[in-house]
């Protein structure tokens, strides 16, 4: 079946009749969702909104960790032609109240009691009518999905097949809110075409479906990343397992044993910086050295596909590289990021621990993929090569210009930024970088956020702070300096790391405040700046470090849900600290 929409990925589920298309973890083990029951729990569940009058173009919400019931929840609203409106689990009643506002959404979906208590806080204030619950939450406010996807039918329903194949490509399939990395999120509208085009050619190079195969569904659904690839892994027949809690995540992999492991950077860096952990001390961190050093020498080899077969490699990846991809439940063949820049050495790590991880580029405006490495097409440090549906060029100014038929319909109730978003028919990525002879593309950093020295010096700051980061000391690095006399970096540590330093080196702390405070601690961390800035431009040199007692999180507004940096958010936050000491570098002349 061609892909015109989205309800068409439903109807392929559909017609393939397998007993398992979907994983729930429960209590006594993962219970298997099979394409019957998908069929039926989706046709329940729209045929309770239509009775609401849910009608085409209203607007359906969902508040929920990653579960079969989002998924459900999102296919039975577009099956009405309904648009659908995610909204983070983590986000906070005044921020779901102004998307719910925003919107105009008439029905959500919460998972949970939390959920559903944080709704009916505000529900008088926004125009939800009504209200889904995924859990067995006793409430007379709400209605019990299970119920309604237990009522849907067991064989076709022709009322309700004719009504979802009638959806339009051009029809609008959701508004997802960007997560705001500088100002007041904005809601993207989508059409059902825009991201079924993307959905059939952003995969079409790596031959998913071909076997039973599995992966599990833990990168937030609200985020466009995580959608995109769950219908991509649905429409080709892959099962997905669906992880609710991050922090399951390493138990969740080490039970489904995944073929398949798609993250966001930030998941990789986490992984990596465990892997340094675990091999700290003689004689672990020779071997570890060495199985890298080896790793490094057939990098080449394994960016092709092909295993090593040299038995040194052998030896490494005994000892060391099938303990990290255990870790990763073992079964992984394919390794997919997006979401956030991976950053070309962590790229190189697992390359050399025989793990090709194959970049993507796009945003919530282009439905989301623009360019992805491929199998048979990859290239280290870059992003891969624009889809073949997708158009990209480099204005004057270096800024990704893109076209093609996943580019989105427009902001939501902004006409104004979204005319401003385009450029003579092009859309306006944001993103600078560079298309090479080959046809790769390559981002350098984002537009907003080039750091303009006082001296009128221009500084990319995140390949700066992907390098830093791959410091095992390093949790989160954030060069600044706009519009200063020098650019200098706010680091938060990595606090497991720090603290094993601490205790080996007889460093006292009480908390992290005092430890950050320490002047052994303050001047490990010049020192590793200092040994960055060798490989530095002279204006680019980082001449200030300062560590900060705090891990970045989205609750303190310091980084988005998907684990990307808000630079405003921390220059916010510590804004006197900085002045501070800006004015002491200052006053000594610096």
């Amino acid at each position: 079946m061609s892909l015109g929409t989205l309800n068409d990925i439903l109807f392929t589920v559909y017609g393939r009749r397998r007993d398992r298309v979907m994983l729930q973890r429960q209590a006594l083990g993962w219970v298997p969702i099979s394409s019957a029951e998908l069929y039926r729990n989706v046709a329940g569940v729209a045929r309770a909104l239509e009775s609401w009058g849910i009608r085409q173009g209203d607007r359906i919400a969902i508040l929920s960790e990653n579960r079969p019931e989002w998924t459900i929840a999102d296919f039975a609203a577009l099956a009405l032609g309904a648009v659908t409106v995610p909204i983070y689990s983590t986000q906070t009643a005044q921020q779901t109240s102004y998307i719910l506002n925003d919107s105009g959404a008439r029905v959500i979906a919460v998972s949970t009691k939390g959920q559903l208590e944080k709704v009916l806080t505000i529900q008088r204030h926004t125009p939800v009518e009504h209200i889904l619950v995924m859990d067995a939450v006793e409430t007379a406010h709400a209605v019990h999905m299970h119920g309604l996807m237990l009522h849907g039918p067991n064989e076709p329903d022709p009322e309700f097949d004719a009504r979802s194949q009638s959806i339009a490509p051009n029809d609008l399939a959701t508004i997802i809110y960007t997560s705001g990395t500088t100002g007041t999120p904005k809601g993207v509208m989508l059409t059902h075409g825009n991201m079924a085009s993307n959905v059939a050619e952003s995969m079409a190079a790596f031959g998913f479906g071909s076997k039973d195969e599995i992966s599990v569904s833990f990168l937030p659904l609200s985020h466009v990343t995580a959608r995109h690839v769950d219908f991509a892994l649905l429409d080709r027949g892959v099962v997905l397992a669906y992880c609710p809690d991050i922090a399951q995540l390493s138990q969740v992999l080490r039970e489904v044993q995944p073929n398949i492991f798609i993250g966001v950077p930030r998941v990789y860096e986490k992984i990596r910086q465990q892997v340094i952990l675990k091999t700290a001390g003689f004689p672990k961190s020779a071997i570890y050295r060495w199985a890298l050093s080896v790793g490094r020498a057939h990098r080449a080899e394994t960016l092709t596909g092909a295993e090593p077969t040299s038995l040194s490699w052998k030896i490494a990846n005994k000892l060391v590289f099938s303990k990290v991809r255990a870790g990763m439940g073992g079964k992984a063949e394919e390794f997919i990021s997006g979401g956030a820049p991976l950053g070309r050495e962590l790229a190189e790590w697992y390359a050399d621990i025989g793990i090709p991880i194959h970049e993507g580029y796009g945003l919530t405006e282009t439905s989301p993929v623009i360019a992805v490495n491929t199998p048979t097409t990859h290239k280290l440090g870059t992003v891969g090569k624009p889809l073949p549906n997708v158009e990209v060029r480099i204005a004057d100014d270096g800024e990704v210009l893109v076209r093609g038929p996943s580019i989105f319909k427009g902001y939501w109730n902004r006409p104004e930024e979204t005319a401003a978003a385009f450029v003579d028919g092009w859309f306006k990525t944001g993103d600078i970088g560079h298309l090479d002879s080959d046809g790769f593309l390559s981002i350098t950093d984002r537009k907003k956020d080039l750091i303009k020295t006082s001296g009128g010096k221009f500084i990319a700051p995140q390949p700066i702070e992907n390098s830093l980061k791959l410091n095992p000391l390093i949790g989160t690095a954030v060069v600044i300096g706009d519009r200063r006399k020098f650019p200098a970096v706010l680091i938060s540590p990595y606090f497991p790391v720090l603290e094993d330093w601490a205790r080996a080196n007889q460093v006292n702390f009480g908390s992290r405040e005092i430890l950050v405070a320490n002047t052994r601690v303050q001047a490990l961390y010049e020192g590793i700046v200092e040994e960055l800035n060798q490989n530095l431009a002279r204006f680019e040199k980082l001449k200030r470090v300062l560590v900060v007692s705090e891990e970045f999180s989205a609750a303190d507004g310091t980084m988005t849900h998907t684990f990307k940096v808000r630079r405003r958010g921390i220059e916010e936050r510590y804004r006197a600290l900085i002045d501070e000491m800006y004015a002491k570098a200052d006053a000594a002349g610096g």
